[in-house]
């Protein structure tokens, strides 16, 4: 493993960092672009800093809502033309919606590059709040709501667990929005929230592919400059409160087999203590040789046992998932992960098991860094999560620097059982009509 690693590490594709050259527009943009010839196509990815965390009660949910509203028409490109007209030059696209980001995803031959930067300022400068459409896609995303959280059990207990994990942050509410509010937004909302998400200046622009970095400077102050800069949304102020007590929530619902959801609060990407939560996530999690799979899975207590964190501008959670088997009492499960956790507290980890995880996470960095379009993904997200683009290319080291003792300090600072809540869904029988 190590000499595929090696082999890996001193590839120059890998090697790339000082073939990254940036730009900031006059109206704030930052444009993000490395150079990549092996094959004519292009990634371009728009990362507005703009999600569920920018909401407020009363429209929760708009950010997604835009996810989906901006590929239904602007002034030059009418409704489903700009999905029609990329498709017709070879492209495809895509888009998603976190607590903290909206992304757009585009995939095309190089030769498109003018046309995507033409169709991207259309709907940048001037989407269309067509009434209809705004229903049409109203619709759309209420039905999204109720097939992935109102018709899934686990969709609405891991709602129910950030819900009650945080009180007072607005991680607290969903990124898809809470049903009432998708019912009532208003057209001031919509506007207002589209105004200040969509602003040049809250947007970073990652290109990767068969581009020169002059051309795409050229193309975007032909077509991205002229966009006027506007205030971007105000800074998030409230913070959650320390947990001082362990919280527990229950769903009872009709269902064939329980599901936990245990959260514990952690710091924000940007903080030293994460690379070492990742880590600890790889022992736990990562294949059919860690240590809850083995723990609880191998053991037939569990179908599924698995947990980590994601990226986060604020303080946010780390979260494990356990599906009892059948006939197995949920009490079972959750005494074994918090022995799991326990022993990571107590205990330090084998040489040889966090040089294993250690191994596992640089292929998997390195995997993800050889094609234009999870790199282009982990450009835009390092310089957004993280700060700075480049510690992209240093996190190799930041993997190899975590200790036992790091792991050690880490687990007993955040798995704590004051810092935890525990959601648990508990099957009802469905009532039998005489």
């Amino acid at each position: 493993m190590r000499t595929i690693l090696a082999a890996l590490l001193l590839s120059p594709l890998l090697l790339a960092q000082q073939d990254v050259r940036t730009q900031t527009l006059a109206n704030g943009m930052k444009v993000i672009v490395q150079e990549d010839h092996a094959i004519p196509n292009v990634a371009m990815y728009f990362f507005y800093k703009v999600g569920s965390r920018n909401e407020h009660p009363g429209a929760t949910g708009v950010s997604h809502f835009f996810e989906h509203m901006m590929f239904n028409g602007a002034k030059k490109y009418g409704p489903k033309e700009f999905d029609r007209t990329m498709e017709m030059n070879g492209g495809s696209n895509n888009a998603y919606t976190s607590n903290d980001v909206t992304v757009y995803t585009d995939w095309f031959p190089s030769s498109a590059l003018e046309l995507m930067f033409d169709m991207e300022a259309d709907r940048i400068r001037d989407l269309a709040f067509d009434p209809k459409m705004i229903e049409s896609e109203r619709g759309v995303v209420y039905s999204e709501r109720r097939s992935s959280v109102d018709n899934s059990n686990g969709g609405m207990l891991s709602e129910l667990a950030a819900a009650a994990a945080f009180e007072a942050h607005p991680y607290h509410w969903p990124v898809l929005g809470w049903p009432s509010d998708i019912e009532s937004w208003t057209m001031e909302d919509l506007k207002s929230h589209w105004s200040m998400g969509y602003a040049p200046n809250n947007c970073v622009m990652v290109i990767v592919g068969d581009v020169r970095f002059d051309q795409v400077l050229a193309l975007s102050r032909k077509y991205l400059e002229p966009i006027p800069r506007r205030e971007p949304p105000p800074p998030v102020r409230t913070k959650e409160p320390e947990q001082l007590g362990e919280r527990r929530v229950t769903l009872s619902k009709p269902a064939q087999l329980p599901i936990q959801i245990f959260l514990y609060h952690v710091p924000d990407a940007k903080n030293p203590d994460m690379p070492v939560l990742d880590v600890i996530s790889t022992i736990l999690s990562q294949g059919q040789s860690s240590r809850l799979y083995k723990r609880l899975v191998d053991s037939q207590l569990a179908l599924s046992a698995g947990g980590g964190v994601g990226d986060a501008l604020d303080p946010t959670l780390f979260r494990f998932s356990i599906a009892p088997r059948s006939g197995v009492d949920p009490a079972a499960t959750e005494k074994a992960l918090f022995e799991e956790l326990a022993r990571l507290q107590s205990e330090p980890v084998p040489d040889a098991e966090l040089r294993k995880a250690k191994n596992q996470m640089l292929a998997d960095l390195y995997r993800r860094r050889k094609t234009i379009e999870t790199r282009a993904n982990l450009l835009g997200s390092y310089e957004v999560f993280r700060g700075d683009y480049a510690k992209l290319f240093t996190a190799d080291q930041e993997i190899e620097a975590v200790t036992a003792e790091a792991i050690q300090r880490v687990a007993q600072k955040y798995f704590t059982s004051k810092n935890r809540t525990v959601a648990t869904l508990i099957p009802e029988k469905p009532e039998v009509k005489q």
